[in-house]
């Protein structure tokens, strides 16, 4: 049976491959897919900078950061992590030894989920121990002499402790802002990962039959996924420069990406049904998938649903921000539909 069923997906491949106009049609998606993939990432962080200084600032980069998570969320379970399993269960690969012998999508997939937590822990140890002063230091003051003196010194340890509150609150701060970049950094890789294994796997496709739904799905998926970085960019406090090279490396990895895939084809003449690519394929898209579900969950979700002081502060607010959380995950899943 699963013979036969290479055989026919194998005849349906071929007469569809027809290698000038899949290149045409690539080159079309690399200009498409870099304009939606800037509408994508920059609406949020322009969105962001309109209502800075507002007083719903604040409400507003929130909900952007929950639809961003939903966003992130069903990228990982129902885009990235279904085709890696797809390209490893492929018959040309999934009848070897030992691909045929293994779950190995789900075992890279914890893979990137532990590497992901292993990077979250040692930044933040690292980010935690190097910007500290301890307020401990200044509540240990204890004063002697007369009274006189014990009064004016009451008065200068009352001092001490209202400024140690206040650089204890202003650090806990920066460290927030600190452990947001970090996110919005990792995240970023783990987005790259999966835009180089699209924009690849595209290019070095010859199946126009594939190519050309995939250009239209591949436009919208850039914009929500965009959204979705885009978002956490937005609330980590980056400087301008640092915000339009994360913009400019997120826009441009696809397109690259199938640039590559068709120079890898032109030079090897692999296309994306090679057993190679395959294996390729599913690993990567293992490991991504691990890092977007570990920052989706643990970084996103769990961070502003159970640690933000915001979600206290107003009622409603916890509501719209479920209600975002999953509008982004259902508009990224209904993508899955082509793409």
């Amino acid at each position: 049976m699963a013979a036969a069923a290479c055989v026919i997906d194998t005849a349906r491949a071929a007469s569809c491959r027809d290698t000038e106009a899949a290149t045409h049609l690539k080159l079309i998606s690399v200009g498409v897919i870099f304009f939606t993939s800037v509408i994508g990432i920059s609406f949020p962080v322009l969105l962001a900078r309109y209502f800075q200084g507002k007083p719903l600032y604040d409400k507003a980069v929130l909900l952007i950061k929950c639809f961003a998570a939903g966003v992130i969320l069903s990228t990982s379970l129902v885009h990235v992590l279904p085709d890696a399993y797809e390209a490893l269960s492929d018959c040309q690969v999934a009848s070897k030894h030992p691909w045929k012998d293994f779950p190995f999508a789900g075992l890279v997939t914890l893979v990137g989920a532990l590497l992901a937590l292993f990077v979250d822990i040692t930044a933040s140890a690292h980010v935690e121990h190097g910007h500290g002063e301890s307020k401990e230091a200044i509540l240990e003051y204890t004063p002697v002499g007369t009274q006189e003196e014990i009064v004016g010194k009451k008065s200068v340890e009352l001092s001490k402790i209202e400024l140690g509150d206040h650089k204890g609150r202003e650090r806990e701060e920066y460290l927030v802002k600190l452990k947001q970049k970090l996110i919005s950094q990792v995240l970023e890789i783990g987005i790259i990962f999966h835009s180089v294994i699209i924009g690849v796997t595209m290019g070095m496709s010859q199946n126009q039959c594939t190519i050309r739904p995939l250009v239209a799905a591949l436009a919208f998926h850039q914009i929500f996924e965009g959204m979705g970085l885009g978002g956490c960019i937005a609330q980590a406090g980056f400087s301008m420069g640092t915000v339009a090279y994360m913009c400019f490396m997120f826009s441009v990895t696809t397109p690259m990406g199938i640039l590559l895939g068709m120079i890898i084809f032109s030079l090897t003449g692999y296309d994306d049904s090679n057993p190679n690519a395959l294996i390729m394929e599913g690993l990567l898209g293992s490991l991504s998938s691990g890092i977007l579900i570990y920052m989706g969950l643990v970084d996103l979700i769990a961070v502003d649903f159970f640690h933000n002081k915001l979600m206290t502060s107003a009622p409603w607010l916890k509501k719209a921000s479920f209600i975002a959380l999953t509008l982004g995950s259902t508009a990224m899943s209904i993508l899955a539909l082509w793409a």
